[in-house]
């Protein structure tokens, strides 16, 4: 039976993704003969510009991983990178058509296989795509699936996730994984840097989001992030800062049903709101 394309948010255009050749866990065969000479240019060159930004401004552990993705000239192919990914820390890449549910996707992390997009983006969505492609995916979240540490937590998440799937409580907990894994903060002996593949894989946001006066810098705090909204289309108002991957693991390891219950009982805080519990975290 095929699946149905998901979207998130609002949009007039219609899903990108041939949905039509997925298997009824999202998951298809990446079709690595379909990319054209083009595709493989414009990875190059998103490559090419997101390795020059990233000193001073990507943490540690995501600079010392990315050799690990291979091929930079030519989009790699998932099953290469599989051969060193496995051994390193159980995970594999899996190629799906686009966005998929949050069941299905919750799934696949518990079970250790990242869901990757196999589309790119076209030249004249060079600077912005409005869906992850696979630079996205590739650059901005394979690299640190090689780190044990966030490896696992990237595992737990996805346990946590079919839980509060069950509970109604997956929104809540997608708020973790954008203010973490896709646009995370970490400090480091030499300052504050990036570890969110939303960062990571945008040339804007890697500087704003370390160097900016503009957003709000504070300490993780689960509850205050599950009642943060985030936005979709425009940089991050507020960013949570951790100090390193054993602190967020640890942190997510309590059970986080009285979690959610703390959430709906205080309510939502907009994306670029300031309580007076904020721990503040200044440049320095």
């Amino acid at each position: 039976m095929a699946v149905e394309p998901v979207v998130y948010g609002a949009s007039e255009r219609p899903p990108r993704g041939d949905y039509a050749r997925a298997q009824a866990d999202y998951t298809c065969a990446q079709n690595w003969a379909a990319y054209s000479d083009a595709d493989h240019d414009t990875y190059r060159r998103l490559y090419e510009r997101q390795t020059a930004l990233l000193p001073g401004l990507a943490c540690d552990a995501f600079i010392e991983a990315l050799p690990s993705l291979g091929a930079r000239d030519r989009i790699p192919r998932f099953e290469d990178i599989n051969k060193r990914l496995k051994p390193a820390t159980g995970w594999e890449l899996v190629a799906v058509p686009g966005l998929i549910p949050e069941r299905p996707f919750f799934d696949l992390l518990a079970n250790r296989r990242f869901p990757v997009t196999d589309w790119i983006r076209t030249p004249d969505e060079f600077d912005y795509v409005v869906e992850p492609d696979v630079f996205h995916d590739l650059f901005g979240h394979v690299p640190l699936l090689f780190n044990p540490v966030f490896a696992d937590y990237v595992q737990r998440y996805g346990a946590g996730g079919l839980k509060a799937h069950d509970l109604g409580a997956g929104e809540l907990l997608s708020r973790l994984y954008w203010y973490t894994i896709e646009f995370g903060l970490i400090r480091q002996a030499g300052g504050l840097r990036a570890y969110g593949a939303g960062i990571l894989s945008s040339s804007g946001e890697l500087r704003h989001s370390v160097t900016s006066l503009q957003p709000k810098r504070i300490a993780l705090d689960l509850l205050r992030c599950m009642r943060t909204r985030y936005k979709i289309d425009d940089y991050q108002a507020i960013y949570f800062v951790i100090d390193s991957f054993d602190q967020l693991f640890d942190m997510t390891a309590p059970d986080f049903a009285p979690l959610y219950e703390a959430v709906r009982s205080l309510g939502d805080l907009s994306a670029d709101d300031t309580i007076a519990s904020d721990s503040s975290i200044t440049f320095g």
